[in-house]
């Protein structure tokens, strides 16, 4: 990259994935802040994940990405140009969007150097994601060497939670009578292999009936039936929460609670970004393994299935759920009780 870093007035950075993957990019934000002093910078991402990004301190503006072609890619094209970006970066791949940086004459476009399409990009970085070498945040962070930024500090997650959000949630809990919590977040998107619907409603029993916590469950307003399908194996009464708060409310809900348990799914890295301790079930998949995945925090337990023992995979490739029956809800609560303890 051959401009300076005071000549740079404006950067897209464009996510349009979803939720866990925009969190674990929040911290290109500050590195790009704190190099490019003088730039304005700009978040293209999809409507269900904006809320994440729109009150960050160093967002400008969200350029909303329409999945229901309600925009073509020409008028993609002219919103990115009339801003006149200086500089683009990519780091969830796809053919459309280079398309869109390349003809609206983005100077500096950054992406991976491994897909057809790479030629669209000008300045690329080299690694396959799907070996999971690395977290994904490491991966984010390391596109920016492409710009000629080095960063050495631990990525900073900022989840913009207002003072107004939090009281809105705290006077929920307040009005449940809910103190101490362990949030059990039961859906994972389709994004990785599932701990059962059973294990759930075993552990949320176990919890409510041994540790003197009460249990919420939480899920996406697409997710209301697993969470209902929970509640009704339960022999104990959680509170069920699926389908009530924003990203932003659920974050202010997993900062209030003593336990986050979860799939890997992008809530759980909400939770981890917010501080809250976290458990999280992986399967023994290379693209899913918590060295890409993980919760970026050290307060955390993460549990992984090992295909080798599982009854119908033997070893080969990850198949269905049935690895994830490894996870048994003793391991599970006695990982709670230590947080607990810490809480105390």
């Amino acid at each position: 990259m051959n401009a300076a870093p005071s000549d740079v007035k404006n950067i897209l950075l464009i996510r349009t994935d979803r939720i866990g993957d925009v969190v674990l990019s929040l911290p290109m934000l500050p590195v790009l802040k704190k190099h490019f002093t003088n730039a304005s910078i700009s978040v293209m991402v999809r409507k269900y994940t904006r809320e994440l990004v729109e009150k960050h301190s160093c967002v400008s503006e969200v350029i909303q990405w329409e999945e229901d072609g309600e925009r073509t890619l020409s008028e993609y094209v002219k919103i990115v140009k009339d801003r006149k970006f200086d500089i683009a970066i990519v780091p969830y791949p796809r053919f459309i969007v280079a398309l869109i940086i390349f003809l609206a004459g983005v100077p500096v476009r950054v992406g991976t150097g491994y897909r057809w399409y790479s030629f669209l990009f000008n300045h690329k970085i080299f690694e396959h994601r799907k070996d999971a070498k690395r977290h994904e945040a490491e991966y984010n962070l390391n596109l920016l060497t492409a710009l000629g930024i080095e960063t050495f500090e631990s990525p900073q997650f900022e989840i913009g939670i207002n003072a107004g959000v939090q009281h809105k949630v705290d006077d929920i809990l307040r009005a449940d009578e809910l103190k101490k919590f362990v949030v059990l977040h039961v859906g994972s998107g389709g994004s990785a292999r599932d701990w059962s619907l059973d294990n759930f409603a075993s552990l949320g029993d176990r919890i409510q009936k041994d540790l003197d916590a009460k249990v919420i469950l939480t899920g996406g307003e697409n997710e209301k039936g697993l969470v209902n399908s929970v509640v009704s194996k339960m022999k104990t009464s959680p509170v069920n929460y699926a389908g009530r708060f924003s990203l932003l409310e659920l974050g202010a809900l997993f900062k209030r609670a003593i336990v986050f348990v979860s799939n890997s799914t992008g809530p759980l890295h909400i939770a981890a970004a917010v501080g809250t301790p976290v458990i999280g079930f992986y399967p023994p998949i290379v693209q899913c393994s918590p060295v890409r995945w993980g919760p970026y925090t050290n307060k955390k337990k993460v549990f992984t299935a090992d295909n080798a023992r599982c009854t119908l995979c033997k070893g080969d490739p990850c198949r269905s759920n049935v690895c994830m029956d490894q996870i048994s809800v003793d391991q599970v609560l006695h990982t709670i009780k230590e947080f607990i303890h810490d809480y105390r």
